[in-house]
C-alpha cells in the first residue's frame, strides 16, 4: 500500500471526485446484489409452481431497473475514478517537463535523453494506472467483495458462505509473496526500457554517421542484443504476473466445489432452497471480479510504486544555477567585465579554465582563439551561466551576473555555437522562434544581415521551407547562417558567436563580419574561431592554451610577438593560398 501513501497528496487534493467515484460504485455493488436474488425466487416459483405471467413480468421489470440504475452508477464512478487518474498524469507529466525546462547542463550530462523519454511515458503511464485502475480495483474489492459477502450470509445462508470463502485467505499469502518479487521485477523491466529508448534513439539521431562510418549492420545487432535482453526481463516479469490468475482461478474453483457438495446437501435436507443456491452461486460468481481485482492490484501497485520511485528520482535533482527570486528584472548592458581565477567541470580533476580575465567595452568585439580543448567554449558556457561553480566573478552592466534574474539576463544574449538545434519546422519559423512576434520584414532583415536571404530566395517554397528534422534539409553552412539571424533578431546586448562560422566559405564569411560590424556599431560581440580571420579585426583576441590565456593583443600586436597565433595565421594563410593555387589550376 506504499504507493497509495505516496499518492495521498494527491487523493487529498481530489477527495471530491474520488469521494463521488467510491460513492457510484457502492450504488453499484448494491444494486448487483437485485437481480441474482429476483431470479433465485423465480427459480423457486418455477420449482413451486407458484409463478404467474403477472409476477414473471414484475420480476423482469426490476431486474430491467437494476441493469439500467447500474448503467448509471457505472458512469458516475468510470466518470469520476478515471478522470481523476488522467488529471494526475496531466499533473505530472507537467511537472515533469517544466522541471527538464529547469535543469542544467549537468542534469543532461547525468541523464539520456531516451532515459527521460522513458520516465516521461512508460512510467508515468504505471502511476496513472495506480489512479485509475488501482483505486478501482481497492474500492471494488471491498465494496463488491464486502456487500456480496453480506447478501450471501443473510439472504442465503451463512454456513454456507463461511464455507465458500474458507480458501480466501490463501489469496492474500499468493498476493504478498509475488507482490514483493514483482516490484524489484518491474523496476528492473523499466531500467531495460530506458536503455532500450535511448539506443533507439541515438541511432536514429546518429544515422548518418552510422551509415557513413557503414556500422550499419553492427549497430542493428547491438539492437538486437538490447532488444533481446529486454524482452528476457520483461518475461521474468510476465512469468511472475501469470502466477495471479491461475491462483485465483484454483481458489474460486475450490469455493464452487465446496458449495456445490454442502449446498446439495442443504437442499436435499431443507436448509435452503433450490432458488437460494441459484442466488448463491450467482453472488460467488460475482466474487470472481473481486478476488481477480486483488490479484491485480497488487500488480498495479507494485508497476506503479517503482515507476513512482523513478520519477521522483527526477523531480528531487537539484538545478546547480540558483535564479535569484528578487533578482534584478532589467536587461544587462554595458561593460563585460570578465574575471574566473579557476572553474573546473564536475568530475573533472583538471583546472579547465584559470586566471582568465578581460574587459569588453560596450560596442567592442572580443576574438578568442587556441587549440582544440585549449578553454574557448568553456568561457562562453561561463556567460551564459551554464555553470556557476567558479573562483572570480562575471560583471555585465556593471552587476554580477548572478545577480540578474534569469528572465532578465539570458534574452539579452545572443548565442550561436557551431552546432545549433534547427526545430522540424520551414525557415520562417526557425528564424523566429526567437521572437515570436518578429514580423516577416524583420525576419528578412535578419536573414539579408547573416547573408542566408540570397540563398532562401532562391529555394521552391522561399522561407516556408521545411529544413527537416534538426535542419537535416539544409548544409552546414547554411545551418549556421540561419542561427545567426535567429540571434540577431533579438538584437542582443551581447552577441556570442561560438566557432558559428566554420561551415562557411572565407567570401561568406567576410561578408557576415562586415554586416555585423556595420549592424552592432553600439554592441558587444564575442567571436570564438578556429579559423583567425574571423577574429583579426577584432578590437581585443585572447590566445587560450590549457585554459589560460597566453597571449593576448589586438592582431598587429599578436602578430609582432612571433608566437602562437602567428604562426598559426600564416599557416592557415599559406593553406588559404594553396586551395586557391589548386582551384585555379583546375
Amino acid at each position: 500500500m506504499s504507493i497509495f501513501r505516496k499518492l495521498a497528496w494527491y487523493f487529498r487534493l481530489e477527495w471530491r471526485r474520488y469521494l463521488i467515484g467510491i460513492i457510484g460504485l457502492l450504488l453499484t455493488a448494491i444494486v448487483a446484489i437485485i437481480p441474482p436474488r429476483i431470479i433465485g425466487n423465480m427459480v423457486d416459483g418455477i420449482h413451486g409452481q407458484t409463478m404467474t405471467g403477472r409476477l414473471l413480468a414484475l420480476d423482469l421489470m426490476w431486474v430491467t431497473v437494476a441493469a439500467v440504475v447500474q448503467y448509471g452508477t457505472r458512469y458516475i464512478w468510470r466518470n469520476a475514478i478515471w478522470g481523476g487518474a488522467a488529471h494526475l498524469e496531466q499533473l505530472l507529466r507537467n511537472q515533469l517537463f517544466s522541471h527538464f525546462m529547469q535543469m542544467d547542463r549537468v542534469f543532461y550530462q547525468k541523464y539520456r535523453t531516451g532515459d527521460l523519454m522513458a520516465h516521461a511515458t512508460n512510467d508515468l503511464e504505471a502511476i496513472q494506472r495506480v489512479a485509475g485502475g488501482g483505486i478501482l480495483q481497492f474500492a471494488d474489492a471491498i465494496i463488491t467483495g464486502g456487500t456480496t459477502l453480506i447478501a450471501m450470509m443473510a439472504l442465503v445462508n451463512w454456513r454456507l458462505t463461511l464455507l465458500a470463502i474458507l480458501p480466501f485467505p490463501l489469496l492474500a499469502l499468493v498476493s504478498w509473496y509475488l507482490g514483493q518479487k514483482i516490484h524489484r521485477a518491474f523496476g528492473e523491466s523499466q531500467a531495460a526500457f530506458s536503455r532500450l529508448n535511448n539506443k533507439a534513439q541515438e541511432s536514429i539521431s546518429g544515422i548518418k554517421v552510422i551509415k557513413a562510418l557503414g556500422q550499419d549492420d553492427a549497430d542493428v545487432a547491438d539492437f538486437d542484443q538490447q532488444v533481446a535482453h529486454t524482452i528476457d526481463i520483461n518475461r521474468r516479469v510476465n512469468r511472475l504476473d501469470s502466477l495471479f490468475d491461475p491462483a485465483i482461478t484454483l481458489i474460486i474453483s475450490i469455493s464452487y466445489v465446496a458449495t456445490i457438495v454442502l449446498g446439495g446437501l442443504f437442499v436435499t435436507h431443507q436448509v435452503i432452497t433450490i432458488g437460494n443456491l441459484v442466488s448463491f452461486i450467482s453472488y460467488l460468481a460475482m466474487m470472481v471480479w473481486p478476488m481477480f481485482a486483488v490479484g491485480m492490484l497488487f500488480n498495479t501497485m507494485e508497476r506503479g510504486n517503482a515507476s513512482y520511485d523513478r520519477v521522483m528520482e527526477l523531480l528531487a535533482q537539484k538545478t546547480h544555477i540558483i535564479d535569484q527570486t528578487n533578482g534584478l528584472q532589467q536587461r544587462p548592458k554595458g561593460t563585460l567585465a570578465y574575471y574566473v581565477a579557476q572553474f573546473d567541470y564536475p568530475d573533472d580533476a583538471g583546472a579547465s579554465l584559470q586566471q582568465v580575465d578581460f574587459t569588453l567595452p560596450a560596442g567592442h568585439t572580443l576574438g578568442i582563439v587556441g587549440r582544440v580543448g585549449a578553454g574557448k567554449s568553456t568561457i562562453m558556457k561561463l556567460i551564459l551561466r551554464e555553470f556557476d561553480n567558479y573562483q572570480g566573478q562575471i560583471m555585465f552592466g556593471g552587476h554580477d551576473i548572478k545577480d540578474y534574474a534569469l528572465d532578465s539576463y539570458l534574452p539579452a544574449i545572443g548565442y550561436v555555437p557551431q552546432e545549433s538545434f534547427l526545430f522540424s519546422t520551414n525557415i520562417f519559423e526557425n528564424i523566429r522562434f526567437a521572437r515570436p512576434t518578429a514580423t516577416k520584414a524583420e525576419v528578412e532583415a535578419a536573414a539579408a544581415k547573416s547573408d542566408l536571404a540570397g540563398q532562401i530566395a532562391k529555394l521552391p517554397a522561399g522561407y516556408a521551407t521545411e529544413v527537416g528534422e534538426e535542419g537535416i534539409s539544409l548544409s552546414g553552412g547554411q545551418r549556421q547562417r540561419l542561427a545567426i539571424a535567429r540571434a540577431l533578431l533579438i538584437n542582443p546586448e551581447l552577441l556570442i558567436l561560438d566557432d558559428a562560422l566554420s561551415a562557411v566559405d572565407a567570401e561568406t564569411e567576410a561578408e557576415i563580419l562586415a554586416n555585423l560590424k556595420q549592424e552592432r556599431a553600439n554592441k558587444t560581440t564575442i567571436i570564438s574561431a578556429h579559423r583567425l580571420s574571423s577574429v583579426m579585426n577584432a578590437d581585443e583576441i585572447l590566445v587560450l592554451g590549457h585554459g589560460q590565456v597566453i597571449e593576448r593583443g589586438t592582431h598587429d600586436e599578436l602578430m609582432g610577438t612571433h608566437g602562437w597565433y602567428q604562426q598559426m595565421f600564416e599557416r592557415q594563410q599559406l593553406e588559404t593560398q594553396v586551395q586557391g593555387g589548386v582551384t585555379n589550376g583546375r
